[in-house]
């Protein structure tokens, strides 16, 4: 895994078991990978990997059963959703807005060229 400066590796990795999460990789009440199966994986330290679990733990995304290992929760894909979605309307689209304000882009167009896109890149059926 190729890691990106000014997010902590704990954070990008708990965000890479969301993705599969997403993905269908892992679903409701199935075991993810062992802390160190996905050190191994992702190539660091088990003490990283231990704190993104810990991490997607806190959030509700995953939880332990002692002695078994993580597993992913029953609401962890709307839960992973949910705090996307606020993090994408909250910082990314004000910085879009702004960019389509100083581009001289109208919702119209941002409209037209999302039909575009999606006609070109159809969603994958839901799990």
């Amino acid at each position: 895994m190729t890691f990106k400066e000014g997010k902590p590796i704990y954070v990008q990795i708990a965000d890479r078991i969301c993705d599969e999460i997403l993905a269908g990789a892992y679903a409701a009440d199935q075991r993810i990978p062992s802390v160190r199966e996905y050190s191994v994986l992702v190539e660091v330290n088990v003490n990283t990997t231990v704190k993104a679990y810990d991490h997607l733990a806190q959030q509700g995304v995953v939880y332990n059963r002692r002695g078994m290992g993580y597993y992913v929760a029953p609401d962890a894909p709307a839960l992973i959703r949910a705090e996307r979605r606020q993090a994408f309307t909250g910082e990314v689209l004000p910085d879009v807005f702004r960019q389509m304000r100083l581009l001289g882009i109208g919702a119209d167009e941002l409209v037209e060229r999302w039909r575009q896109w999606e006609a070109a890149h159809p969603a994958p059926p839901h799990p």
